[in-house]
């Protein structure tokens, strides 16, 4: 995963103010207990982390990959 797509996906989850406290602030029990800023500084790959936000902070599986998209209907 690209520093962008991680960058989209946690601030469409927990909104840009929030996300920025989770990336400076959670520390992830499963990555050693460092916070995503640390461990994406240190070269681990941002999906990975990702996947460790989702598991512990409990964000629901359909969401891992984005929020759904809403469909707009032609007018």
């Amino acid at each position: 995963m690209r520093l962008s797509q991680f960058t989209e996906l946690i601030e469409d989850e927990f909104g840009a103010d929030f996300a920025k406290v989770i990336a400076n602030d959670t520390s992830l029990i499963a990555l050693r207990d460092r916070t995503p800023n640390e461990l994406i500084a240190d070269g681990e790959d941002p999906g990975l982390v990702w996947k460790a936000i989702c598991e512990q902070l409990g964000v629901p599986k359909e969401r891992w990959h984005g929020k759904p998209k809403l469909k707009r209907h032609a007018e």
